[in-house]
C-alpha cells in the first residue's frame, strides 16, 4: 500500500480533532504532527482514498482553520515521518 502525505498548518487547538475526524474513517490513512509549536501535521493517507481525504478536508475548512502546505524540510516531533522520509531518500 502506498501512502499520499498531505502536508497542514493548523491551529494548535485542532490537531487532536483533525486526528480523531480523519482516523474515525477506519483505512483511509492517519495524522501526524510534525512540529507542535507551528501546529504542521501529515496526514499520511492510503493512495487509493486520496480524493476520500481531501472531500473531508474540504467538509473541515467549514468548521476549523486549515491550510495545505508544502513538505517542510527538517521534521522536528515525529519519529516515524523522519524514517520514511529517509527511506524514499535511499530508495
Amino acid at each position: 500500500m502506498n501512502l499520499c502525505n498531505i502536508f497542514l498548518k493548523i491551529r494548535t487547538e485542532d490537531i487532536a480533532y483533525l486526528k480523531f475526524i480523519l482516523e474515525s474513517y477506519e483505512g483511509i490513512g492517519i495524522v501526524r504532527t510534525l512540529d507542535q509549536s507551528q501546529a504542521i501535521v501529515v496526514m499520511m493517507v492510503a493512495e487509493d482514498f486520496q480524493d476520500t481525504a481531501q472531500s473531508i478536508l474540504s467538509s473541515l475548512r467549514r468548521e476549523i482553520p486549515l491550510v495545505e502546505v508544502p513538505q517542510p524540510q527538517d521534521v522536528k516531533d515525529d519519529w516515524l515521518f523522519k524514517e520514511i522520509s529517509e527511506k524514499e531518500t535511499s530508495s
